[in-house]
C-alpha cells in the first residue's frame, strides 16, 4: 500500500508507546514509536495459542482432548499477584475450554498449564514460542514464558502485528478470542473477556496485556464495513502508561485503540477508494 492512503486517513496516533496497524489484503497503514522490543504482558498468550493450535490443531467446531487440570494449575488459581482462571484440581477440561481459559480472562494459570501438557516443562514449550517467532520472520521478539508475566518477555509493535495476521488464519483461535465470555462447569457465573473493545461494533479481538513495567497494551482486530464487503483491520498499541497500575494502563491502551478504530471506520474504505480497489494493493 502506499504511503499515500495512510497520509490520507490522517490517524490520532497515540503519543506514547508504540502502534503498528494492517489491512488485511492491502498491506501496511503505518508504524509508529521506536521499534524496540518492550514487554508486552498477555499478549504472549497470543503466541501460546498459536503454537498449542500448530501442535494440535481443532478443526470446525472439535473440543480437542481432555486436560486434567493439575496441582500447580489449581493452586496458582488463587494467586493474587496476577491474572488467572479459577480451575480445580483433577478438573477435566478439554483443549478448546482451556484456550478460551487462557484467553478471556487472561489465566496466566491456564496458559502454564497448556505448556506442560504439551512440552512437559514451560522452558520446553517456550522454545517453540520462540522457534514459532523466528519462522515468522519477528526478529525482535523474545518469549520467556508461555503467559506474559515475565517482564523479560519481550517484543514490537511491528512483530506483534505480523503475529496478529497469522493467528487469525486459525479458525480456533479466532472464533476463541471473539467471545465476550465463557462458562466454566461447576461456576454460576460466566467467566468474561477482558478485551472491551469487543463491545464495539466489527471488532473480532484480539488480546489485552497490561502490567506495571508493560504498561498497557492491546492487540485487535475489526471488520470496517466497504458498501456491500468490509476490509478486515489489524491494530497494536504497546507501552501505554508504563509505571502506573495494569488498570490505568489496559483503560490507556483501550481509548488509544478507540480513537485508531473510529477514524479508521470513517475515513479508510475512502481512502482506499482514492488509490483503487483497497483489495489488493493495485489500481
Amino acid at each position: 500500500m502506499p504511503r499515500a492512503v495512510a497520509d490520507r486517513l490522517d490517524l490520532p496516533w497515540p503519543e506514547e508507546g508504540q502502534t503498528a496497524l494492517a489491512v488485511e489484503k492491502a498491506g501496511a497503514l503505518g508504524v509508529k514509536g521506536a521499534q524496540q522490543p518492550v514487554p508486552i504482558a498477555s499478549l504472549t498468550k497470543v503466541m501460546t495459542a498459536y503454537v498449542i493450535l500448530k501442535e494440535h490443531p481443532l478443526k470446525g467446531g472439535e473440543n480437542g482432548p481432555v486436560v486434567k487440570v493439575d496441582e500447580q494449575a489449581a493452586a496458582e488459581a488463587h494467586s493474587l499477584s496476577e491474572s488467572t482462571a479459577p480451575v480445580r484440581q483433577g478438573q477435566l477440561l478439554s483443549q478448546r475450554k482451556l484456550l478460551e481459559l487462557m484467553l478471556l480472562p487472561s489465566g496466566n494459570n491456564v496458559a502454564r498449564l497448556l505448556a506442560r501438557w504439551d512440552s512437559g516443562s514451560q522452558k520446553k514449550f517456550t522454545a517453540k514460542m520462540n522457534a514459532a517467532a523466528a519462522r515468522l520472520g519477528m526478529v525482535h521478539t523474545t518469549y520467556t514464558g508461555a503467559s506474559g508475566f515475565e517482564s523479560t518477555t519481550r517484543s514490537t509493535a511491528a512483530d506483534q502485528l505480523r503475529l496478529a495476521r497469522e493467528a487469525m488464519k486459525e479458525p480456533a483461535l479466532r472464533a476463541t478470542v471473539a467471545l465476550r465470555s465463557t462458562k466454566l462447569p461447576g461456576q454460576a457465573e460466566p467467566v468474561r473477556n477482558t478485551n472491551k473493545l469487543l463491545e464495539r461494533p466489527g471488532v473480532i479481538g484480539l488480546k489485552t496485556g497490561s502490567s506495571t513495567p508493560a504498561g498497557g497494551n492491546l492487540m485487535w482486530a475489526a471488520e470496517i464495513p466497504d458498501g456491500t464487503s468490509h476490509h478486515v483491520v489489524y491494530g497494536v498499541v504497546l507501552s501505554q502508561r508504563v509505571g502506573t497500575s495494569p488498570t490505568e494502563g489496559n483503560q490507556a491502551a483501550l481509548e488509544s485503540s478507540e480513537r485508531l478504530l473510529d477514524a479508521l471506520q470513517e475515513r479508510l474504505p475512502a481512502a482506499l477508494a482514492a488509490y483503487g480497489d483497497g483489495r489488493d494493493g493495485r489500481r
